[in-house]
């Protein structure tokens, strides 16, 4: 069949060739320079949002001042008495005399390998050292969560309160 084209058709075929080669090209090259484009605009903005985290020194320390201190949980045994100590602690600190803390029976928690330990208190103080306590309960590093909290007036003595309190932590599982 190439035989029976001319030397002009075979030049027609030559030129309509390399034109939709160029329109492939053009088309393939102005989706790629879009991709591009978006990509830069998108790195441009992230570059933006990593210079605004960069704090200086001063600042950082600040930042780091009032995140609560974490402890990992230790056993069951020295948990509960590391938390029952710093709990008491911190109920000296806010000038509340309170009764023996009570240690509950661990229950499974949510958190796999874990228990969740809980924490009785019951004490009788005014409601301005209870609002101290709990103003600073999260500076105990081994806290997970107050799980009750219930704070009964006294109408003869209108200046004390009745604290009771429910705190847990996590503890480690033994194997």
């Amino acid at each position: 069949m190439i035989e029976k084209l001319s030397q002009k058709d075979i030049r027609t075929l030559k030129y309509g060739a390399i034109g939709a080669a160029a329109i492939l090209l053009f088309v393939l090259g102005s989706a790629g320079h879009e991709r591009w484009t978006k990509a830069r605009a998108n790195g441009d903005v992230l570059r933006t949002k990593l210079d605004a985290i960069d704090v200086d020194k001063a600042k950082q320390a600040g930042l780091m001042s009032i995140v609560p201190v974490f402890e990992m949980p230790q056993v069951e045994e020295e948990q509960k008495f590391l938390f029952r100590d710093k709990l008491s602690e911190q109920l000296k600190k806010a000038g509340i005399r309170n009764k023996p803390l009570q240690i509950q029976a661990g229950r499974k928690s949510p958190q796999s390998g874990y228990k969740l330990l809980l924490v009785k208190c019951n004490a009788t103080c005014k409601f301005v050292q209870v609002l101290d306590f709990l103003a600073r309960l999260n500076e105990n590093p081994y806290l997970v969560g107050i799980e009750e909290l219930k704070i009964k007036c006294d109408p003869k003595k209108r200046g004390e309160v009745e604290l009771n309190l429910t705190v847990s932590t996590f503890a480690k599982q033994e194997r």
